[in-house]
């Protein structure tokens, strides 16, 4: 759908259309691939120096060295000069990026043993680091191309596109040979725009840093786009949704908080000077007359803290549970309820598929939406017996992490916690997902999501972070409530008859733990771009690779995965039908505007979207949809495609509705306008 296509995935497709005569190579990228199925013919080869190694030694040798799993792979990053058959293995530069990506990533993880069989001389020094290989690989098949391709009399590799097009030209007599100067002179562009960006990179960042450091610029030049438009209303919305976006979804590299510490500590000098000039000012007057004219500012951050502290401080409650030996097998669902019937009707109908009714499951489970949603999980997964876990010891657990969501959030409250717990286990049944991960990392993936925020207060971690609140002290600014949660869900593990995961070994509950505690972290907001980074290097190292089905043979790769499904569960609710998607927004905005009430009475400047007054709620949906949450889903939809198709289509027609309220509105509003301007020139 056009409205809601992906604007990170479009300015991708043509990131180097600016400086690299975009028109005419991107011609040549599409001639290619319509010839894609052509078979070209071969040219003669000429012999290539002898220091210089050529293609298919490189190739081979790489190939070689890597599981057969990469091998497509690192053949399309050193075998440049062929055309794949299939549309995603055709050379672009965005596919040889991968591809280097998927070459370093192997080599990286390969024993220490292949930097002795898999290294290069580079004048008297051996290259053993994984990048500078990748990086002097695709240095020699250039120089190797240019060699076979005649392209060789160019000053250099860095000269002007027209020398190489002359040399080529040159070496094409008829017309098979003009169509393989193309294909040569395309191949030379490519590894030419790989090199330069290989060699300008920072050697201590991760590809996935790479990607997501791009993936914020084209963000930021979108949403600057959107509030640089015409002046007015619009444009105080467009600027507030651009705030909340940056505020909420981007973390701050160390230079812009360093820009931000520096202008706060301007303002905060121009305001100290400011007050003492007005001091001086009314040192003649009475007392009286100073405490009417002082102006009456925020409050310290302090001062606010102690003002609302009760708000956000909760401690984990101590349990009463029987033992095991008078605990009871709980109800069928684990929870009592006279809408039992009802409630297994509803399960065995939708507990496996894509938007269940949350809510109806909260009301017929007489507000244990959370318990019932587990219970009914864990049976379907049979983890009660593949992990030993008492029906009771189950209930008696997710009992008190049900009693640790506040009710009075209106989102971030049980029934959250129950509808990304029941997410996750309709994306973990993708064909594309069976047999990657073990019991034990589906368990983690639940119990996450379960836990994910449990003793939310209803407030922003910058909020936390602003009124110097404890827990923020406490985490140090970093993922202040992720961390919390993460405290909360094991603290109560130690509680009496609580402990669901008593019978795993310590090896299994270390790695449980760990996995449960880098998911939560993960679904902090603020690292969704390295996230996204993640998710779409994985996906078009995926397509590189010819679109196999998903090989994750370690701990990172699989964290990934897991991540980002919990992710996507956790921003799911623009993609789920339209009746509940209304629901979940109504309740999100109730609990924005609840936080900005506090901020007028503490004083504090309102957060992006939690002012009542200003905030555009259609608006912002669909900006949210375009900048955040479609992208994401495009990348999970392609990942495991095509289970999520569906999925993605309700999230654009979702788009397409609030676009269209948020045009009405703006109407409206113009017509509002008219209207007063007509009645100002009458009076």
């Amino acid at each position: 759908m056009p409205g809601a296509k992906s604007v990170l995935c479009n300015l991708c497709a043509c990131h180097r259309g600016d400086n690299r005569g975009g028109t005419k190579h991107q011609q040549q990228l599409r001639d290619a691939e319509e010839s894609q199925h052509q078979q070209l013919p071969e040219k003669p080869k000429k012999e290539a120096p002898s220091e210089v190694t050529t293609t298919d030694e490189a190739s081979d040798e790489m190939l070689a060295e890597l599981p057969p799993s990469s091998s497509a792979a690192a053949a399309a990053a050193v075998g440049a000069t062929t055309v794949a058959t299939s549309r995603h293995q055709l050379m672009n530069p965005s596919t040889v990026a991968a591809a280097a990506a998927a070459v370093a990533a192997q080599l990286s993880d390969a024993p220490s043993r292949r930097g002795s069989l898999y290294s290069f001389r580079h004048s008297d020094e051996v290259i053993v680091t994984p990048f500078a290989q990748v990086l002097h690989t695709l240095r020699s098949v250039y120089d190797s191309v240019k060699t076979l391709t005649g392209a060789d009399n160019a000053q250099n590799h860095r000269g002007d596109s027209a020398g190489r097009s002359t040399g080529c030209a040159a070496a094409a007599n008829d017309a098979d040979d003009e169509d393989y100067a193309v294909l040569a002179e395309k191949t030379l562009k490519d590894l030419e725009w790989c090199l330069e960006q290989l060699e300008t990179v920072q050697t201590h960042r991760s590809v996935a840093d790479m990607a997501s450091s791009k993936f914020k610029k084209l963000l930021n030049i979108e949403l600057e786009r959107m509030s640089g438009g015409p002046r007015g209303a619009n444009a105080s919305t467009a600027n507030q949704i651009e705030n909340y976006i940056k505020s909420t979804f981007l973390e701050k590299d160390e230079d812009e908080e360093g820009r931000v510490a520096a202008d706060s500590a301007a303002a905060a000098a121009a305001a100290a000077a400011a007050a003492a000039a007005a001091a001086a000012v009314a040192e003649s007057s009475s007392q009286q007359a100073q405490q009417l004219q002082q102006p009456q500012g925020p409050r310290s951050p302090k001062e606010a803290n102690g003002a609302q502290a009760t708000m956000t401080r909760v401690p984990v409650q101590a349990l009463r549970s029987p033992s095991l030996s008078e605990a009871p097998i709980p109800p069928r669902l684990g929870v009592e309820t006279p809408h039992a019937d009802e409630l297994s009707v509803l399960f065995n109908e939708s507990l496996d598929k894509w938007g269940i009714d949350i809510f109806r499951v909260d009301q017929l489970s007489n507000q244990h939406p959370l318990v019932t949603v587990v219970f009914s999980i864990f049976e379907k997964r049979d983890f009660l017996s593949k992990f030993r876990i008492h029906p009771s010891t189950l209930v008696n657990y997710f009992t008190g992490i049900e009693e640790h969501y506040k009710k009075d959030n209106p989102y971030h409250n049980a029934v959250h916690a129950a509808d990304v717990t029941q997410s996750t286990h309709v994306l973990l049944n993708a064909a594309s997902l069976v047999n990657v991960f073990s019991d034990l990392e589906i368990l983690a993936s639940i119990f996450a999501c379960a836990i994910h925020d449990v003793n939310h207060p209803g407030v922003t971690n910058q909020f936390l972070i602003n009124t110097e609140n404890e827990l923020a002290i406490m985490y140090n600014d970093m993922s202040v409530l992720e961390n919390h949660h993460c405290a909360v869900a094991f603290k109560l593990l130690q509680e009496p008859n609580c402990n669901i995961l008593k019978h795993l070994d310590d090896s299994q509950r270390k790695q449980l733990r760990k996995m449960v505690i880098d998911m939560v972290l993960a679904t902090d907001m603020s690292k969704h771009m390295s996230l996204l980074a993640d998710l779409k290097t994985m996906v078009e190292t995926k397509k590189v690779a010819g679109g196999c089905l998903l090989k994750l043979d370690n701990y990172s790769e699989k964290m990934q995965i897991m991540q980002n499904m919990v992710h996507c569960a956790d921003l799911s609710n623009p993609a789920k039908p339209l009746p509940l998607s209304t629901q979940w927004v109504t309740r999100v905005m109730e609990e924005f505007f609840n936080q900005g009430d506090r901020e007028k009475a503490l004083g504090l400047p309102v957060s992006p979207m939690c002012c009542r007054e200003t905030a555009n709620i259609e608006k912002s949906q669909v900006s949210f949809i375009d900048f955040i949450v479609h992208p994401l889903w495009e990348a999970w939809t392609e990942l495991v495609h095509p289970d999520a198709e569906h999925i993605l289509s309700t999230l654009e027609q979702n788009r397409d509705h609030y676009s269209e309220l948020s045009a009405t509105r703006e109407a409206e509003e113009q017509q509002q306008q008219q209207q007063q301007q007509q009645q100002k020139q009458q009076a």
